[in-house]
Parts: structure tokens; sequence; C-alpha cells
């Protein structure tokens, strides 16, 4: 069997399974922002972006390897696909011609209905996934996140930890977030330019790679939009539909203000004013916001600000936190050796594994 497919731990998997899926259908509980209908198996599923699930893959005793691999593991349920006899999963992480069983899994030795396949996918990238089920193609009825690709056919996506290709925002709404959270961390400070100077942009390239995996480019966001971006697909994606309707109204209302730039390329001033009008008041005070198409920016900044310092001082297996930039920061104005508590490469840990 292929090197990729794992033996898969039913107990683990029932942990998880048990706690999120094993609910008779009840109404909705939650339509991802409208993303889908109160009727649709993803809605009446208790946190339905943990599936798959993606872990650190973690081999006894310890191998330096490890750390760029995640433990995938795609999970079914029977009774969703109509009791089927056989399911394997197919997808970019491979060969589109080679399928991967799921297997039952077990409790005390009988089938609980739940089916089950571990794969180690390496971490930092996307993949679009299938179900073969009885020889037929179906997408996951559990995970929210779906790609369409070129031939207009859906797939299921996943991403594994520290990924930073774009999954939710489009180019232009990246590089928008990028001038937005710049004045939100306190890397726009002179003290946190400095750290930034100091520490990641005049590293030559070799010596940023050691000390600052993936950082060689920071910017002041120190990786907090791309954290956005994920939690956008998955945890946060009911807010999805802030961030496209206010990227979208600033956008507009910045061109309206200098039709001559590029939003993202304004000057701090702008950014600054703006800003503060949509933190002024209890809704915020913003000439020429089309309150009658999101009433309360002030809601939106706060949102926003809340997703910021979340993820520029989050693990940096979330996307944000890039090389660990943020702790590194905290570290230098109030001095505490985050490196203990953190798994290799980043940190010294041997017991944590992320």
């Amino acid at each position: 069997m292929d090197q990729q497919l794992l033996e898969i731990n039913h107990q683990a998997v029932l942990n998880t399974a048990t706690k999120h899926l094993a609910r008779e259908v009840l109404p909705a509980r939650n339509t991802f922002g409208g993303s889908f209908p109160a009727t649709d198996i993803r809605s009446q599923i208790s946190e339905a972006w943990r599936f798959p699930i993606i872990e650190r893959h973690g081999s006894t005793p310890p191998d330096p390897s490890d750390a760029g691999l995640n433990r995938v593991t795609f999970v079914t349920r029977d009774r969703d696909f109509g009791m089927p006899e056989q399911v394997s999963v197919i997808g970019s992480f491979a060969p589109l011609y080679q399928r991967f069983p799921l297997q039952p899994v077990l409790f005390q030795g009988q089938p609980t209905g739940f089916r089950a396949c571990s794969l180690l996918v390496p971490t930092e990238q996307v993949h679009v996934y299938r179900y073969v089920v009885d020889g037929s193609l179906r997408t996951d009825p559990i995970n929210p996140q779906e790609r369409s690709l070129e031939n207009g056919r859906r797939w299921s996506l996943f991403f594994t930890e520290g990924c930073s290709q774009l999954i939710t925002f489009q180019p232009w709404e990246a590089r928008l977030m990028a001038r937005l959270t710049e004045y939100i961390l306190p890397f726009r400070t002179g003290d946190g330019e400095q750290f930034l100077n100091n520490h990641v942009n005049f590293l030559d390239k070799q010596t940023a790679e050691n000390r600052f995996p993936f950082a060689y480019k920071l910017d002041n966001s120190v990786g907090a939009v791309n954290y956005i971006d994920k939690i956008l697909s998955r945890e946060e994606r009911h807010h999805r539909v802030n961030y496209q309707l206010c990227l979208r109204i600033i956008d507009r209302l910045l061109r309206q203000r200098n039709s001559f730039v590029e939003p993202h390329l304004m000057s701090r001033d702008t950014y600054r004013e703006l800003y503060a009008q949509m933190l002024s008041g209890a809704d915020g005070d913003v000439p020429g916001w089309p309150y009658n198409e999101f009433g309360r920016p002030r809601f939106f900044m706060e949102l926003l600000r809340r997703h910021t310092y979340t993820g520029a001082f989050s693990h940096p297996k979330y996307g944000g936190n890039a090389g660990a930039a943020g702790w590194e920061f905290l570290a230098s104005r109030y001095p505490f050796d985050w490196r203990a508590a953190l798994e290799p490469p980043l940190g010294r840990n041997a017991d944590y594994r992320g």
C-alpha cells in the first residue's frame, strides 16, 4: 500500500466524530453566513469545518522530518451516502487514478456507521478531493469548503498547516487587507518597524529561512492577512460575507476620494483618516459610506481588529504570526522564552507537537 496511507486510530476518530457528527437531523445550527440552505447536511453538523481532520504528524520516537507533514483524516457517515458498500477518496495529493479506501470505524469491534482514512500530506499545501462511492464521484457532504475547477465541476477542498495560498480573499482584497491591518498592529510604530527591519527584513534569505522560516518577505501584518484568509474559510466562515461587503465598499470609497491612485497604494494619512471614521460613534461615521448596504462600519473594524490581533500572535501553524515574529516582537519588549514551549523547528520543546 502507498506510504501515504496510515493506519486509522479508531478511538481518535470517534472522539471527534461523536462530538460533531453523531446527531440526528435537526434544524439548521449554522448556514455559514448563508452559504448553504438550512436543509443542507453541513448546516446541521456541529462545526463541520473540522473535517477532514488536520493534525500535526508525530512519530515515536520523534523524527525531524515530521515537522513538514500533517496527518489528514477523511471521515464520512454511511447514512449520508445511502449505506454504501465501498467508499474511497481521490485527490490532488496523489495521482487521481489512485484511490484510498475508507475503512469502517469500529467500537469494541463493531461498525459505528463512520468510515475513515488517514493520509500523510505535506504542510503548507491546498488540495481538492472527492469521494468514490460505489463507483460514483461525490463531494464531501460534511466539509463546507469547496472549489470549482476550470471544467466547472465542484470539488471539496482542504489546506494543511502553515498554508500561505489564498483560499478566501481575491488578490485585490488581500492587498487592501494588508493596508488595513498594518494600522492595527504594533509594528506600525517606530519601534515595531525597527524590530522588523532588525530581525527579518535586513537578513539575507538563507539566514532568514533558518531563523524565521517562510518569513523573509514578512510585511507589517506578520501574516495576519493570511490567518484571516484561512479562518474565513473554516471556523469564522459566517463572517465571510461581512468581509466581502465591507472590502468592496472600502475599495469603492477610497477610489472616490482619490481616483488617481490604487487603494492599496494610497497614503498612510488616507487610511488613518478612514480608520478613525469607521471607529467614530456607535456605528461609525464615514462620509460617503452606503449605510443601506452595510449599516455598521464600526462593527466591521472591531471584527477586523479581533481577527488581526489573534492572527499576529497565534501559533504559526494557523497561518499568522509568520516565523513566530509576533512572539519575537513581544519577547523583545517583555522578555520570555517562547521557544521553550514550542515544537521544532521554531522552538525546542520535544514534548509538545503543536
